[in-house]
Order: C-alpha cells, then sequence, then structure tokens
C-alpha cells in the first residue's frame, strides 16, 4: 500500500531556518498576513489533503485513466471529486492576486503546496497545474475585458487554464507553428485553424471551463518566433453575464485539439 507523509519538519526548517521565511516574506506588500501560525496551518493542512484525498486515487488514475466519448472526456474515479475540495478548500486562490479574489500570499508558500501535491499524485496535480500561468500570463499582458471575465473564474478554480504552445512538427522551434488567427470581420473576435499537442488538461470534466491560451500567428505576421502571438480561447465562450455559454466549434483527441474558433483578441 503506498503512502505519503508530507515532510513537514524539512519543509519547516528549510523556510524557517535557512531562509528565515517569515522575516523575508513580512518585508513584503500584505506580508503580515504570512504569519508562522497562518504558514504552519497550511503546511499541515496541505499535506493532510495530499495525503487523505490525493495519494488514494494514484490507483484509479493509473488503471482507468481517462475516457473518450462522443467528444466529451472523463477524468477517473474520484478525480473530479478531489478537486471539488480543492476549490473549497480555497486551493486556487492562494498566491492569486487579492484584486481578483486571491489571498495574496506569497509565490514560494504556493511551490510548497504544489511539491505535496506531485509527491503524492502527479496526474491529478496536473490538472489545476496550468491555470496559475494562464492566470499569471493574463494579468501581465491581457486586456481589462480579458482580465475581468478570466481572472476572477481561475482564481476561484472554477474555470481552469492551459498552454496550448506546440505543433506536430515543430516540437520546441515554436517559429514553426501553422496555427493561424484571421480577424472576424465587422468584430474584435478571431477565427483560429490549426492543431496542438502536449495540451496538459487540455480537456476534461473537473471545471465547468477551460481557458487555453493559444499560440498562432496572424495572416501579415513576419517569419519565425516574431510573428508569433497569443490568444484566449475558452471551451465555452462567456455569456454576458460572464458564466460558461455557447461551446466552440472542436475536435478532441487522444493527443490533440483543432481549432475552429472565434476568440477574443491575443494577449
Amino acid at each position: 500500500m503506498p503512502t505519503y507523509q508530507a515532510p513537514l519538519r524539512d519543509l519547516r526548517f528549510v523556510m524557517e531556518e535557512m531562509f528565515d521565511y517569515p522575516a523575508h516574506y513580512a518585508r513584503l506588500p500584505a506580508g503580515e498576513d504570512a504569519t508562522v501560525d497562518v504558514v504552519n496551518a497550511i503546511l499541515e493542512e496541505g499535506g493532510r489533503f495530499s495525503r487523505e484525498v490525493l495519494l488514494p486515487l494514484n490507483q484509479s488514475g493509473d488503471t482507468q485513466g481517462c475516457s473518450l466519448d462522443s467528444g466529451k472526456v472523463t477524468a477517473p474515479d474520484g478525480f473530479r471529486e478531489a478537486y471539488q475540495q480543492y476549490v473549497d478548500g480555497g486551493w486556487p486562490s492562494l498566491a492569486a492576486d487579492p484584486a481578483f479574489g486571491g489571498q495574496g500570499l506569497p509565490h514560494s508558500l504556493s511551490m510548497v503546496f504544489s511539491e505535496m501535491i506531485s509527491s503524492a499524485n502527479l496526474a491529478w496535480g496536473m490538472y489545476p497545474g496550468l491555470s496559475h500561468g494562464a492566470a499569471d500570463a493574463l494579468s501581465h499582458h491581457g486586456t481589462q475585458e480579458q482580465k475581468s471575465i478570466y481572472l476572477s473564474k481561475l482564481t476561484e478554480g472554477v474555470w481552469t487554464g492551459t498552454m496550448c504552445l506546440t505543433e506536430p512538427h515543430c516540437g520546441t522551434d515554436l517559429g514553426l507553428i501553422k496555427t493561424r488567427a484571421v480577424p472576424v470581420e465587422n468584430s474584435d473576435g478571431y477565427t483560429l485553424t490549426g492543431t496542438k499537442i502536449f495540451i496538459s488538461a487540455g480537456d476534461h470534466d473537473l471545471a465547468d471551463n477551460i481557458v487555453h491560451l493559444v499560440l498562432a500567428k496572424l495572416p501579415d505576421a513576419p517569419e519565425g518566433s516574431k510573428g508569433i502571438s497569443l490568444f484566449v480561447v475558452p471551451k465555452f465562450l462567456p455569456d454576458a453575464e460572464g458564466n460558461p455559454g455557447s461551446q466552440m466549434a472542436s475536435a478532441v483527441g487522444r493527443s490533440n485539439i483543432k481549432w475552429a474558433f472565434t476568440v477574443m483578441p491575443p494577449v
């Protein structure tokens, strides 16, 4: 029977004795919230969640895997329920911007929790894993409209994020991507066509919506990496109230997603 016990003693030694974590973070904005008691409580609960909720799902993840039926992807037994506990516990918002509902705690503390997740169940941890990167990219480079629509949902965890970067023919040489983004007449949107691979948590039934960040090139883009733009492509286009609306016209396969979407402007 596999076991996992978060190495809390070692983590506390590194954080408190080697890096003087409380004093270091106290100098940052809102640092007074990361008291020793708060940090210890987060470490204890993070270890418990990883041990009691995530670790037991390794077996169903290995034996079942994901299933694809009529274009719908279903995660292994227990994954959806564990993700709901993750959301209910406020974990997605741990280090997120308070302006969008986050707790504003240090990213280094969030990374410690991520280490626990990876140690207990890496397969499950891939689902929320890229949401933080998607939110960070939108926070730094998104329009105000994009931020208002997507960031609070990603922070709350009711939507997840992905990055759709490479394609079957180019690997790490992203300057060779063929996905194209064509402006839609009388609209601020674009139609994207192309194929992407290696999309971690590219489709699943854990969250209400999935926000893809997609690399593509405009018709007049220069050759190579300089011609790449980044587009926000949600699985379900948000309606006027910001709730998941109509589903994009996509084809989901075992190793790729093909798009023909009308989407928001590029990041």
